[in-house]
């Protein structure tokens, strides 16, 4: 009889549990564009950084307040390129376990979310990269590249995870611009949907089957103005249209942003592992039924000098081998490069790289833009980490035919991303405004100065009082030979600009991608590979190899009595004394 009472008086008190309320606090901790950043210490001096190594400090702190079953940790894509480190274990040190792997799971990441500078490595990185990352438990999540054959996503679309007493529905999605900037061959049997209505339809369905608790949605893509209008940036469009989503992860853009509604929350964390995101998605439940939700999102900055040493020391061995790596001597330079001088002018950082472009047996013309914003490469001995100033990213070459008038007309749309017409005040197409990423009060280019290309292999000038569309007038060839708009020209330029990057191309020149295969003469190895085999091959870089103006040309903005002054006046604006 007490062991039936007993028995009776256990279902009465779990009856009466269940029929109160319940508690539950999920925290979700995010990255993204994190390129590379992940030891705390930079490779050519004895100084700190923010890093992954940092971030960990940080996430493990609200794991242990918070407890680790209540933290969902997500990072939305743009790991595997950007630094020394990626680029040495993409293609270099490739036997063993890719060390991004190792992190991730050191950090107890839960998922990843493919970037468009993911995909730019190449099928033999990202598919083993995505191997790897699943003997973790850790997807590399991707559910709007689909695959030609058999309709099915490339990559893993979602991942139900148990946290904080919830089940948790997370699903990613990668940049659906990718055709726009990367060759067909990095993401053969792709093809990218674009976020809107695929993530929305998705949602509803995955919601229907798993009825979670809460759904995180991570993609891989800017934050736009939220008006439809830009296929690369759709997080605002997914933000003020997305239903039954909880958690909107962005990325892609750089701009650290957080923004609340009642229903739904957007965390973008920026670059660099400089913030740490942080949502709290707290949850009433009542009977086993979600009663009520209150959503929360924050950024925390990170602090160098916060980071984990435990991990600094589990990495050593990796940080050491990427340090050798970077100080070899390659060479030596027998001037001082700047890379802020392209946006004045001809100057020796683009002239080199003209130079090495313009060798190749093909080429006629070389377009060439100043890939890091602000760089310096001093005289002396090269060391391989200079190439990573002097070119950045993994961009292949590809050599093209064009017209002489497509030519001009790609230059008019490229000058009107760097200057304006001259008014009285700039040339320099400037303003003086919040920094989108940093919100401090400066000056700045309205436009990315990736995107500001010059023409090496003929004379020409970009007349700062005209018009777009009459702004560039080429006189001749580089040799004095006349130059023909109606002629055809083998013109060198980065794989992303011949894929369409920057819309130089398409809107500029008036060459789509569909034609690009047709006008095809030559591809070749990433450039910076191809500036490490110039300077092996002639070891000293002096201002009579790589500044030939019988075989580059000259080009300059004028007219002399005011370009200059002018110009010069902005660049103290913007880069100060």
């Amino acid at each position: 009889m007490k062991r039936v009472l007993f028995f009776l008086l256990a279902i009465v008190a779990a009856f009466s549990c269940s029929r109160g309320l319940q508690e539950h606090t999920l925290h979700i901790l995010c990255t993204d564009d994190v390129h590379g950043a992940w030891f705390d210490s930079l490779y050519t001096e004895p100084r700190r950084t923010t890093s992954l190594m940092a971030v960990n400090h940080y996430a493990d702190s609200i794991r242990a307040v918070a407890g680790k079953d209540n933290v969902l940790m997500i990072d939305s894509g743009d790991c595997l390129q950007g630094d020394n480190a990626t680029y040495y274990y993409n293609y270099v040190s490739t036997e063993l376990e890719h060390p991004f792997v190792k992190l991730m799971s050191y950090m107890g990441y839960d998922a990843v979310v493919v970037g468009n500078h993911d995909i730019e490595t190449g099928h033999p990185v990202y598919d083993k990269v995505t191997r790897q990352l699943e003997r973790h438990g850790i997807p590399f999540l991707a559910g709007n590249a689909i695959r030609t054959d058999n309709g099915k996503p490339y990559f893993p679309e979602y991942k139900l995870f148990r946290k904080a007493g919830l089940k948790v529905l997370v699903l990613g999605y990668t940049n659906p611009n990718m055709k726009a900037w990367l060759q067909q061959e990095l993401w053969s049997g792709m093809t990218f949907e674009s976020l809107i209505p695929l993530v929305q339809e998705r949602v509803d369905a995955l919601t229907a089957k798993f009825k979670p608790d809460v759904v995180v949605v991570a993609v891989h893509s800017g934050n736009g103005d939220g008006d439809g209008s830009v296929l690369e940036s759709q997080g605002l469009d997914l933000f003020n249209s997305l239903r039954g989503v909880d958690v909107l992860l962005t990325a892609h853009d750089h701009r650290q942003v957080t923004l609340e509604k009642d229903d739904i929350i957007l965390i973008n964390t920026g670059n660099k592992a400089r913030y740490l995101g942080h949502g709290e998605v707290k949850v009433t439940k009542k009977g086993g039924k979600v009663v009520s939700k209150d959503l929360s999102a924050s950024l925390i900055p990170i602090r160098y000098d916060n980071t984990d040493t435990h991990m600094s020391e589990a990495f050593r061995k990796e940080f050491l081998e990427v340090k050798d790596f970077t100080l070899r001597e390659i060479g030596e330079l027998r001037l001082s490069m700047r890379t802020r001088d392209a946006y004045t002018g001809m100057c020796p950082y683009t002239d080199l790289i003209h130079t090495v472009q313009m060798a190749l047996p093909e080429v006629q013309l070389s377009f060439v833009a100043p890939l890091t914003y602000n760089g310096t490469i001093s005289r002396g001995t090269l060391i391989y980490n200079d190439l990573f100033t002097i070119y950045p990213f993994e961009n292949q070459m590809f050599v093209i035919r064009m017209t002489g008038e497509e030519v001009r007309k790609y230059l008019e749309y490229s000058y009107s991303k760097w200057i304006r017409t001259w008014d009285g005040s700039h040339v320099l197409r400037i303003s003086h405004a919040p920094d989108a990423r940093t919100q401090a009060e400066r000056w700045s280019f309205d436009a990315r100065t990736y995107n500001f290309d010059s023409c090496a292999g003929i004379n020409y000038t970009v007349d700062v009082t005209k018009p777009y569309g009459s702004r560039v007038n080429i006189s001749s060839m580089a040799d004095g030979s006349a130059f023909n708009p109606a002629a055809t020209y083998n013109v060198a330029l980065t794989s992303y600009r011949a894929s369409g990057g920057g819309d130089t191309m398409p809107k500029g020149a008036g060459i789509t991608s569909d034609e690009l295969d047709e006008r095809v003469v030559a591809r070749y190895p990433e450039i910076r590979e191809l500036i490490y085999d110039y300077v092996m091959e002639h070891k000293i870089l002096d201002a009579a190899r790589i500044s030939d103006r019988s075989r580059l040309g000259t080009w300059s903005f004028v007219p002399e009595s005011i370009a200059p002054a002018a110009i010069e006046a902005d660049m103290k604006l913007v880069f100060g004394r």
